[in-house]
């Protein structure tokens, strides 16, 4: 069945060069790009540091344009107040990151922004079960999280079909599934068929080749979607 969603485009902003920072910026405010895709990793959770806080405060200075805040870090309930979290914003946190799920969840939404549970592809699905109700969305991870340039986990694909399923038994269907990792142009027509909202894109598609492209290739991506 068509997805009748409206597609959004996170860009993956680790994959962005830091001297070219500024123009990238400005060419997705021309392109209206809909989320800053930031990951934001400890060394720990995954074997990778990622963007941090000044990173983050520099992003808001430059730009208006809502980021998408995934948390690939260990207790970020205790971290979220680093963040200065806008009602714009989504945050993204991982089930194995924290023991209290709950209460993480509840404290994201006092900041007035969306929070989304992130799935690794080896998380299993029913982990959602129990939060549901409290969610604004699930980030599905294509690939094992740490690192830019990865390829696809096959399984994620199948995976997606059996999330749509369990979101529709479990009359959730509203919930926005976002796809994170490896969303080259064909993966996104077909993760979009499957239900997909909102694409994290990074090398594989909006940011391949040089700065002068980055404006075609969202253009591409957004065809993807037709």
């Amino acid at each position: 069945m068509k997805n009748q969603n409206t597609a959004k485009i996170s860009a993956s902003m680790m994959c962005s060069h830091l001297i070219n920072l500024s123009e990238t910026i400005r060419i997705f405010e021309e392109k209206n790009i809909e989320f800053l895709h930031i990951d934001v990793m400890d060394g720990d959770f995954v074997p990778n540091f990622g963007l941090g806080v000044d990173y983050i405060k520099g992003l808001r200075e430059l730009t208006k344009i809502p980021l998408d805040i995934h948390l690939m870090v260990n207790n970020p309930d205790h971290k979220f107040g680093f963040f200065g979290l806008q009602p714009t914003d989504i945050v993204s946190i991982h089930y194995e990151s924290t023991r209290q799920l709950q209460r993480a969840i509840d404290d994201v939404k006092k900041f007035g922004c969306k929070c989304f549970l992130a799935l690794n592809p080896s998380t299993p699905i029913y982990f959602l079960e129990e939060v549901l109700d409290y969610i604004d969305g699930i980030n599905m991870l294509m690939v094992n999280p740490g690192f830019a340039g990865q390829q696809m986990v096959p399984s994620t694909i199948k995976k997606v079909d059996k999330l749509v399923t369990f979101l529709r038994e479990n009359d959730k269907s509203d919930l926005e599934l976002e796809v994170d990792g490896h969303i080259t142009f064909d993966y996104a027509k077909l993760l979009y068929e499957k239900g997909a909202s909102i694409f994290v894109a990074g090398k594989s598609s909006i940011f391949s080749g040089n700065m002068n492209e980055y404006s075609d290739n969202i253009d591409k991506l957004r065809n993807s979607f037709i």
